[in-house]
């Protein structure tokens, strides 16, 4: 009888477990919904993805920004926009040298509503360039963050032209967490999203010295999913639930802040709310 009792106790524990894992809200900070996406994954469907992961919400941005604002009229309650310069896919590595980009974003920034520009690419020296530096001024003046996707050289260059820019590195700018850590130190405005990574956990444990930034700078980084192609979609849900495994092996206000705290408290800031 005892060890049915125990079973059974073990059974009530693990179920709890898992139910509160479920239950843990989750905003994904780094989703694309781009024009190769729209007729594989429409728009009811792709917002049908986001709920069944079970996010609070999800900042969306994509190319053209048509794909975000699809979503966005689906679901405004889910859905927090993000601009993107690029009207296509392939101007990733074009778009800083580009003038007729500014006048695009000038448009579409004074008639919706975004929480950020980006998801951008930019390296190096051509974060000084004038189309770059004109993206700074318009986030400044719209109250927006960046969400950069580069190098910690370009981070340094925005925030040499405006310290109280406010930028979401994308991808941790696929730096080690020593660097990171450096960064965040470095810059009171800087955040950090944790997309399109997995060596910072496995088997739902936290590696030690992800767990030594996490815990030193819980207030700074996010979590992201990256759905840089169309069959990316597909991994929302896993890529939740993958999150919330190892969410929980942090202490539950640590856990909690990188789960969603931090990016609600960005889009807010950004949206006024």
């Amino acid at each position: 009888m005892k060890y049915l009792t125990a079973s059974l106790l073990s059974c009530v524990f693990t179920f709890g477990f898992t139910f509160a894992q479920a239950e843990t809200p989750i905003i994904d900070t780094h989703i694309h919904y781009s024009h190769d996406a729209w007729t594989i994954t429409p728009p009811k469907k792709a917002i049908g993805i986001l709920r069944d992961a079970g996010l609070q919400k999800a900042f969306v941005s994509s190319s053209s920004d048509e794909g975000t604002q699809m979503l966005y009229a689906e679901a405004p309650d889910l859905i927090v926009p993000v601009l993107r310069p690029y009207r296509w896919r392939g101007e990733t590595g074009t778009w800083f040298r580009d003038e007729s980009v500014i006048p695009m974003l000038e448009e579409l920034l004074a008639k919706n509503t975004y929480a950020g520009i980006g998801e951008f690419h930019i390296y190096g020296d051509n974060a000084n360039l004038p189309v770059m530096r004109r993206v700074v001024e318009l986030a400044s003046e719209y109250q927006l963050f960046l969400h950069l996707h580069g190098d910690s050289d370009a981070v340094e260059h925005v925030f040499a032209q405006d310290p109280n820019a406010k930028i979401l590195w994308a991808h941790s700018g696929f730096d080690d967490p020593y660097t990171i850590a450096d960064m965040l130190k470095r810059y009171p405005n800087l955040t950090a999203d944790l997309a399109f990574r997995n060596e910072h956990a496995s088997n739902g444990k936290v590696e030690s010295e992800w767990r030594e930034l996490f815990l030193a700078f819980p207030d700074r980084i996010m979590v992201g999913t990256d759905t840089f192609s169309p069959e990316r979609w597909y991994y929302i849900i896993d890529h939740a639930d993958w999150s919330r495994e190892w969410l929980a092996d942090l202490p539950k206000d640590v856990a909690e802040k990188i789960a969603y705290k931090n990016a609600l408290a960005l889009a807010e800031w950004a949206l006024h709310e």
